[in-house]
């Protein structure tokens, strides 16, 4: 557990409801919220976490700007939400439902850019994967259940996140020493998209064994970027689902390491 000095500072990227003049509260106005198990997620250690808003809006414009967050901040959360824009890929719409969140992308791209500049570690979820996977180059499944017909059902909208599927990890993989060598496990699935194309110089750490949709991901250069395509802020023991506590403790750990008062100990 963290002392109160030694607490860390971690982001969590914000979601985005857009103006929505039909809403009965805030109507006609942009709303940036966060989802509260994720905070009590990234917080079950002990540290503390923080949105990060858009400085930007269509008509704000701020001093401020997410160089300025990740300047402060040890390290960043990019949560689930809305669908990737597919032109952030490159791809036009295949159907309306899957329009996506242009202006979310856009932000979350220049996120993840900060935080990597900065030497700051970035760990994805499930939207946060699909984002990173594109970000770095990647393209994804717009709906993997037409794309990919044959695939295991990653989203039952009546189930949720009580929907769950096997695990496969690479046993030589960082997420395999990560979880003491675990080879199988049990994780919640509640994703219509997926990774199609790799982004360069990354690597699969785990898969759906059923139809090899990739549900890890991590980056092979300097800065540790790394993302997983389930949403551990929702699993529970009695699930019997992955305990994820050493996935959070490791992204934590790599935090630590970059902070500057770890580095003036070691010299």
């Amino acid at each position: 557990m963290s002392t109160r000095k030694q607490r860390l500072k971690i982001g969590i990227s914000a979601c985005f409801f857009h103006a929505d003049p039909a809403r009965p509260i805030f109507s006609g106005k942009t709303l940036q919220y966060l989802e509260q198990s994720m905070a009590h997620w990234v917080m079950s250690q002990g540290d503390l976490a923080f949105m990060v808003p858009s400085p930007e809006g269509p008509t704000q414009k701020s001093d401020t700007s997410l160089n300025d967050f990740a300047d402060c901040l040890d390290a960043v959360v990019l949560m689930g939400g809305s669908d990737v824009w597919p032109g952030s890929y490159g791809e036009t719409a295949m159907d309306e439902r899957w329009q996506g969140d242009r202006i979310r992308d856009a932000y979350e791209k220049k996120l993840i850019e900060a935080f990597v500049a900065a030497g700051k570690p970035v760990l994805g979820v499930c939207r946060g994967l699909q984002m990173i996977n594109v970000a770095f180059g990647g393209t994804l499944y717009q709906d993997i259940a037409t794309q990919c017909p044959q695939a295991l059902t990653h989203r039952d909208a009546k189930t949720y996140d009580h929907n769950t599927h096997d695990l496969a990890i690479d046993p030589s993989s960082r997420l395999a020493q990560v979880l003491n060598g675990a080879k199988q496990a049990r994780v919640n699935s509640v994703h219509h998209q997926g990774i199609k194309d790799l982004a360069p110089n990354f690597v699969i750490e785990a898969y759906c064994p059923n139809d090899r949709i990739a549900e890890a991901i991590r980056y092979q250069g300097n800065s540790y970027v790394a993302a997983v395509q389930w949403h551990p802020e929702f699993h529970t023991p009695e699930q019997g689902t992955l305990d994820d506590a050493p996935i959070l403790s490791d992204f934590l750990n790599a935090a630590r390491q970059t902070r500057p008062d770890h580095t003036a100990r070691k010299a």
